[in-house]
């Protein structure tokens, strides 16, 4: 599996062991300091329009969101998520560079557009959906963590019966994608991690714990903390052979297996796990507190 895979496993031991012997992180208040605040909203959403119709002339046609468009959706108690549209398109997935199952690099089209998380789940919408809050760095701004990949599809499924939206997990395909926006480089700002800290809470700057979402500089789709921060749980089943025969179109992963997929790298990891390409994976059921999640829907 590789040198890294083995630093992977050196990781969760690691996070193992913390969560069993620290005293949680102090709460982070609601609306913490050094979160911005996010005002823009999808008009033609709000307004029950549809987003995603044809441009052109006349009544009855808008033109498609730009890509970064903002809509809310509502989660009860005062409690909002934001996410941001990513249009369709295609990219470059994998890295020559990196891991075995980061290869071969390959030309996937996601032919459909949709609505992404701005930042990972937070304490607070977790709690708004499922009464609970498993975190072990507790603050209500703070990313949820502790979640298991089957925890995450029970949230999907309950934010999606309180608001009508088909919520899921993203597939890795659609979170390397929105991971890039755009860019072909290692990170989302390039290929050198030198700037890494102005995007990401990782090993060098997280000071051994999650941080509230939002403070680090956002993607070209204005996404937040697609690197660091929490490891975030995709749907698809893990295969390390995978995309020496993945589909080209809107690829979905293997049709079984007994790991998923995890993107994103988190507080604990040195820069290289933080890649867009890299792609861990781990067992459904564990939780850590370097484990959390966000999600998308499609209109």
């Amino acid at each position: 599996m590789g040198a890294w895979k083995s630093l992977f496993a050196v990781s969760v031991l690691v996070a193992l062991t913390m969560a069993s012997c620290r005293k949680p992180a102090a709460p982070v208040p609601p609306g913490g300091a050094g979160v911005p605040p996010v005002t823009q909203t999808d008009q033609s959403a709000k307004h029950g329009q549809d987003a995603h119709a044809a441009p052109g002339v006349g009544a009855g046609f808008m033109p498609a969101p730009a890509a970064g468009q903002q809509m809310t959706l509502d989660l009860g108690g005062g409690v909002e998520m934001k996410l941001a549209f990513i249009p369709a398109g295609e990219f470059q997935m994998g890295s020559d560079s990196g891991s075995n199952d980061e290869k071969p690099v390959h030309k996937v089209r996601i032919s459909k557009p949709f609505y992404m998380g701005l930042t990972e789940v937070t304490q607070r919408q977790y709690e708004a959906v499922m009464g609970s809050n498993p975190s072990y760095f507790k603050g209500a701004d703070n990313p949820v963590e502790q979640v298991s990949w089957n925890d995450a599809v029970e949230f999907c499924k309950k934010l999606s019966a309180k608001t009508g939206k088909a919520v899921r997990l993203p597939t890795e395909a659609e979170w390397e994608y929105a991971s890039r926006a755009g860019s072909k480089t290692a990170y989302c700002f390039g290929d050198s991690d030198s700037g890494l800290g102005e995007y990401a809470w990782y090993g060098n700057n997280s000071d051994s714990k999650t941080h509230p979402v939002g403070q680090k500089k956002p993607n070209a789709w204005g996404l937040f903390d697609m690197h660091g921060n929490v490891w975030e749980w995709c749907s698809d089943w893990y295969d390390e052979g995978y995309y020496g025969k993945s589909a080209s179109d809107d690829p979905t992963g293997a049709s079984s297996g007994s790991s998923r997929v995890l993107r994103g790298g988190s507080w604990l990891n040195s820069a290289n796990f933080t890649r867009s390409a890299t792609r861990p994976w781990l067992y459904p059921s564990v939780t850590l507190n370097s484990y959390g999640f966000r999600v998308v829907f499609a209109q």
